[in-house]
């Protein structure tokens, strides 16, 4: 029987009320930015509320799977970052509960909520992107409402320019109206002015009825006669008269067929079907034009004048040396020979040019199906890179509420949808695999999740500049200095007559270590990359300077605190292997431009090394005498 723990029912409410909250919020912003989008087409259109209301509904359908990986990546950030910051998560570390153990709920539901993503991309999305595409079209194409402005041309009706002086808001009357008609052709169009006016439309909404009163009407009367340069007008004063205009507003369907090609309205299976007719069609355009090329541009066969003499085959084919035949030709001839070659030349260029859109077009309608086809996996992934991300960042920065985590939340979702977009608009263009593209910002940010979960499991430090700066340090060879001072309470003086005598013995084995071994020479390339032993005499050597130095510091001298800090810090393996594991040290050395370059760095460590060496000699020799000089005087 499954039993739930405790434990897991507490992570999962906690989540589930965050998640709750940020998948609302995720999803109102998508939405508004969407809607922003085609404001300016939509509004001022008298649309019903029913149409606004599919409208939302269906852009929220298709919002979905896009809000589900930010929502995912800020609740997660916020649960356990509020776990991190009210010491639960430290509670349940502490009783022995790992961090995988802890999140494997949570896991768990994104897993199911990856595949309801999935679910409505290759479904619902499909359907659901066809009707709001639809609809929006559909939304475009309906006449707006009638609302003339004050004191400007009013032309959202086709055919006609309309102009009100002024707008008696309270009674609806238009004073000082000009209404230019060009519905039957620029030279039969007709003038009306008249004082005032009312406009109102009919029963059926598809006419605009103009009530107009006292004005005059002036009209083209187009010339019949093709000599007489006059075209007469008439003119026509009226008290009272009646325009009814063309005007539809009501709200039509538009059939979607033309949205058959589009490959957002498909699932995968028609994503593969279209896939396929597009190929073929592609390859039967492509062989046709290739034929049809060969046929005429292309075409090598020329046919010989037969002579009558008894020539041998090879002479009848001779080739034709066409330079010679151009310098024979007269100036004419020539000018006209290159003129001729060159429209053939811009003709052949326009034909190939038309060709090519086809095979473009193609081409470009393949790389597209193919990129929504994996779309549809990696945005259902997303949801489950997000919380491996998310979830470890809050356990390590320990901030709960809506300051921080939604603060990385959008950075790091903008850095996905930077990386996604892009890589993938390169994709669809052809200049990189459509594949790799639409996947790139899956094996970027999949092992940023790994990895951040694996440190927080671990409970390694992140965010702690410090240690990568030494990891660095160490990869580059940059060395830190010493940084020794005087110390006020000083609890065991130093034995200056024993450190002598071991200073003598660290410039003894400096020296002796010089002497047998060629540091300034290059190295033995087959030696490095064979070698996986460490190097004892200097590990010797740095194990007794250290102690030293660690003895000497706790002196009162200044002078003598300050020629410590003259010691550098050896390296003990950097001149001798890169690694202890024998093997990996021969597959370094057998890749030779990567071994070369790690050859010539051993080197340079050597060189550092026999520096280094002197150095010890020459601080050791100046801290004999200090110490010396001390003792005789008495000082210490």
């Amino acid at each position: 029987m499954l039993r739930i723990k405790k434990l897991d029912i507490f992570v999962l409410k906690s989540f589930l009320l965050l998640f709750s909250g940020t998948f609302f919020i995720c999803l109102f912003i998508f939405m508004m930015q969407f809607l922003w989008r085609y404001v300016d087409e939509l509004v001022g259109k008298g649309l019903e509320i029913s149409v606004l209301a599919q409208f939302f509904f269906l852009s929220a359908l298709t919002l979905i799977p896009l809000s589900l990986p930010l929502a995912i990546l800020l609740a997660a950030l916020m649960t356990f970052g509020n776990f991190g910051e009210r010491y639960e998560l430290l509670s349940m570390k502490a009783a022995g509960i790992p961090l995988l153990r802890i999140i494997r709920p949570v896991v768990i539901l994104c897993v199911f909520l990856g595949a309801m993503s999935f679910f409505f991309q290759n479904i619902v999305g499909p359907k659901a992107q066809k009707k709001l595409w639809t609809l929006l079209v559909s939304m475009k194409q309906k006449s707006p409402e009638v609302d003339i402005p004050e004191g400007i041309f009013y032309s959202d009706i086709e055919g006609y320019n309309i102009y009100v002086k002024h707008k008696d808001r309270d009674t609806g009357i238009l004073k000082d109206m000009l209404i230019y008609n060009f519905s039957d052709g620029f030279d039969n169009a007709r003038i009306i002015w008249a004082s005032e006016g009312k406009m109102e439309l009919t029963a059926d909404k598809g006419h605009l009825f103009l009530h107009l009163y006292d004005g005059e009407q002036f009209e083209n009367l187009k010339s019949q006669s093709a000599i007489s340069k006059n075209v007469p007008y008439r003119r026509e004063t009226f008290r009272e008269k009646h325009v009814l205009i063309e005007f539809d507003t009501q709200f039509n369907m538009v059939d979607g067929s033309f949205l058959d090609r589009r490959s957002d309205i498909k699932n995968m299976n028609e994503i593969a079907e279209a896939v396929d007719s597009i190929q073929c069609y592609a390859d039967s355009v492509g062989r046709s034009i290739y034929k049809n090329a060969m046929q005429t541009t292309y075409r090598t066969t020329t046919t010989l004048p037969k002579k009558e003499t008894d020539e041998t085959a090879e002479q009848q084919t001779a080739l034709i040396n066409t330079d010679s035949i151009f310098n024979a030709m007269t100036s004419t001839e020539k000018l006209s020979t290159l003129t001729t070659t060159g429209n053939r030349i811009n003709s052949l260029v326009s034909d190939w040019t038309m060709k090519s859109y086809l095979t473009k077009d193609a081409d470009g309608s393949i790389r597209g199906h193919i990129s929504d086809w994996h779309k549809k996996i990696t945005l259902s992934l997303a949801c489950i890179i997000f919380f491996f991300i998310g979830a470890p960042l809050g356990a390590i920065i320990r901030k709960g509420g809506l300051g921080m985590p939604v603060v990385i939340s959008v950075l790091i979702f903008v850095v996905y949808y930077i990386i996604d977009s892009g890589a993938t608009r390169v994709g669809k263009s052809g200049e990189m695999n459509v594949a790799l593209g639409t996947w790139m910002s899956t094996i970027i940010l999949a092992p940023l999740g790994g990895f951040l979960t694996y440190k927080s499991n671990k409970d390694s430090v992140v965010f702690n500049i410090d240690v990568y700066l030494a990891f660095f340090r160490k990869v580059f060879g940059i060395r830190t200095e010493r940084h020794l001072f005087r110390k006020e309470v000083i609890i065991q003086t130093p034995d200056y007559q024993k450190a002598i005598t071991t200073l003598d013995e660290i410039c003894a084995a400096c020296e002796g270590y010089s002497r047998t071994h060629r540091l300034l020479g290059p190295p033995n390339y087959f030696k490095i990359f064979t070698n996986n032993e460490h190097d004892d005499k200097i590990q010797q050597i740095s194990q007794q300077m250290e102690d030293e130095i660690e003895d000497l510091s706790n002196s009162k001298d200044g002078v003598l605190i300050n020629l410590l800090n003259k010691y550098p810090q050896l390296s003990v393996k950097a001149h001798k292997s890169l690694f202890d594991n024998r093997w990996l040290n021969l597959l370094c050395g057998l890749v030779v431009p990567v071994g070369i370059l790690l050859w010539l760095n051993i080197w340079r460590y050597r060189v550092r090394l026999d520096k280094d060496l002197k150095t010890i000699v020459k601080t050791s020799r100046a801290l004999q005498e200090r110490i010396k000089t001390n003792l005789d005087n008495n000082i210490i």
